[in-house]
């Protein structure tokens, strides 16, 4: 089995920057997908940011967030900059997982960790 433990989330005033971990462990053979979603209250879960060999973002949060992975580490990184309220949401990581060479790769999620941005 995988788990994916997810770390940063916080409060932080308008303006300001979190870095969001994922911690991928467990039996990983290789990762070859990953992602950040986001679910605001009352809405459904949203694309932030992914990235298999191409990266994408969605629109509302270019040029201000970046993603980011550390191979040796296993983990997912999301560095969020200039913050905005409408940025405040339960973000969970998502990772494609293969755990051997003969298996097929599963998508795996983290349990959300929260942002909010307010003064």
């Amino acid at each position: 089995q995988v788990q994916l433990v997810e770390s940063g989330g916080g409060l932080v005033q308008p303006g300001g920057s979190l870095r969001l971990s994922c911690a991928a462990s467990g039996r990983i053979f290789s990762i070859n997908a990953m992602g950040w979603y986001r679910q605001a209250p009352g809405k459904e879960r949203e694309l932030v940011a992914t990235s298999d060999g191409s990266t994408n973002y969605a629109d509302s949060v270019k040029g201000r967030f970046t993603i980011s992975r550390d191979n040796a580490k296993n983990t997912v990184y999301l560095q969020m900059n200039s913050l905005k309220p409408e940025d405040t949401a339960v973000y969970y990581c998502n990772l494609r997982v293969r755990q051997s060479a003969w298996l097929p790769f599963y998508n795996y999620w983290g349990q959300g960790t929260q942002v909010t941005v307010s003064s």
